[in-house]
């Protein structure tokens, strides 16, 4: 099945993002979120306003610090609503540190084109490690 022309363009402003996060390019990186974006990190306390995003990662790009996440497979939705407007998406991503990685989210289409309303990086955890990985985190969460 071929993807329709706006998961197309959709798609590329996803790749953008992950190019953007590469070069540690703050400018173009937080031009390709709305304003009232939500980026939620892999950490639970990590759930950003874009500005805030902004402030947390613009440190790290003015030292030329970014970070690569290398999309190994990406699916889109585009709603069904008549604007043609929304697309949803999950994607799993490649990184040198972290291994696997999985983003998800959601793009709107904007005056200015397609931008990210909301997109969750996570770790996905096989089912058969996650027993034991969420008792750690729960003593984790405990000792705090």
């Amino acid at each position: 099945m071929s993807e329709e022309p706006e998961e197309t363009a959709a798609s590329a402003v996803l790749d953008a993002m992950h190019a953007a996060e590469s070069a540690a390019d703050g400018d173009a990186l937080f031009s390709l979120f709305t304003e009232n974006a939500t980026y939620l990190g892999t950490d639970v306390t990590e759930r950003w306003s874009v500005y805030a995003f902004e402030a947390f990662a613009r440190p790290y790009f003015e030292q030329g610090r970014g970070w690569t996440y290398t999309p190994r497979e990406r699916n889109l939705t585009l709603s069904p609503h008549p604007c043609r407007c929304v697309v949803w998406f999950d994607e799993v991503l490649d990184n040198a540190a972290y291994g696997t990685a999985r983003g998800t989210g959601v793009l709107v289409l904007t005056e200015e084109g397609w931008r990210i309303g909301q997109y969750a990086l996570t770790f996905p955890i096989p089912n058969d490690l996650a027993r034991d990985f969420t008792t750690r985190i729960r003593e984790f969460e405990a000792a705090d």
